[in-house]
């Protein structure tokens, strides 16, 4: 009787054993090029917070924030392959993999934020992200990530003022292009050298929103910030689609939840962001400067026929732009 019992205990004890096994804790990796306060780090924090309650604490997510898994170009083929789960990256470098993600990065595509948030939170946003799974990722949710904006060692007071300046730009066709239809020497390079390269004279100015300008420390030596908002190009969370296959249904539908539940938040500690670094900005002594966007329009109209030679992509971009 005693022997029976011990092999029920034995028997219930290695039950225990490979239940646990079988809901063994994972830990993904993300990766950023952000530095580690800065609100989509945080989203994606949050986004593992949401994950982990869903799954009972099976799945967690680990950020690397400031560019510790490479740069944004770099994180892409790592996340394609399965190397990384879970990668954050402006949408205007991933045009040349996911077609559709050129529409939201096209210049003045988006009348305001409302405009913005309206489309991408829609039907339209999903079939933008969506585009992606052909491609060996997942996506999952954007982020906002403000009007871009010039700012240079030299003061742009119009259009004219770009002519031969070496600005950097994202990895990205579209931007080269769009630099190019400016008069501005296009010049691609990751975000983390992007002040070396103003330090050094490498480049002569960069283009981006209100708190990348001051993270990165950029507005110590480019002093002047001429507001063009020629882009409201959103940022994208992204998940390894090798990894998301291996996910059970409800697995699935928990990581997307998460990512979506993620965006409120983001979208809150951005707006705080952008007041606070616009703050820092005016107080060093840059100059803003307020200029006539009618010419930056007028040029960049060559790009959408250049870039959109899908009927959809074209059909998308209408859409968008009627709605209201």
């Amino acid at each position: 009787m005693k022997f029976a019992k011990k092999l029920v205990l034995a028997a219930l004890a290695g039950a225990l054993a490979l239940g646990t096994a079988q809901v063994q804790a994972r830990e993904f990796r993300a990766a950023e090029v952000q530095p580690p306060d800065y609100p989509t780090v945080k989203a994606i924090q949050f986004t593992s917070e949401q994950l982990s309650k869903a799954t009972n604490g099976k799945y967690t997510i680990k950020v690397f924030p400031s560019s510790q898994l490479g740069s944004e170009k770099d994180t892409i083929e790592q996340i394609k392959l399965g190397a990384i789960e879970f990668l954050r990256v402006s949408a205007g470098t991933l045009n040349t993999i996911c077609p559709a993600m050129t529409v939201p990065v096209l210049p003045f595509v988006f009348r305001d934020l409302e405009h913005q948030h309206k489309v991408l939170d829609g039907p339209i946003g999903d079939e933008i992200l969506a585009d992606c799974d052909a491609h060996g990722m997942i996506g999952l949710a954007f982020y906002d990530s403000g009007s871009r904006s010039f700012y240079t060692k030299n003061p742009v007071r119009s259009m004219a003022d770009l002519k031969g300046l070496k600005i950097r730009v994202q990895q990205s066709d579209v931007w080269v292009a769009m630099m190019k239809l400016l008069g501005a020497n296009p010049t691609p390079m990751p975000t983390g050298e992007v002040f070396t390269g103003l330090k050094t004279g490498l480049i002569d100015g960069a283009e981006n929103n209100w708190p990348t300008y001051q993270t990165s420390h950029a507005y110590e030596v480019a002093k002047f910030y001429t507001l063009s908002d020629h882009s409201m190009s959103p940022d994208v969370l992204l998940m390894s689609k090798k990894v998301y296959d291996g996910f059970t249904a409800e697995e699935k539908a928990a990581v997307r939840k998460a990512a979506k539940d993620s965006v409120p938040y983001m979208r809150k500690l951005w707006a705080e962001l952008e007041e606070s670094s616009k703050a820092i900005i005016l107080k060093s002594g840059v100059e803003v400067i307020t200029v006539d966007k009618a010419p930056f329009q007028a040029a960049m109209k060559p790009l959408y026929d250049q870039f959109l030679p899908d009927p959809k992509l074209k059909d998308m971009l209408n859409r968008i732009i009627d709605t209201k």
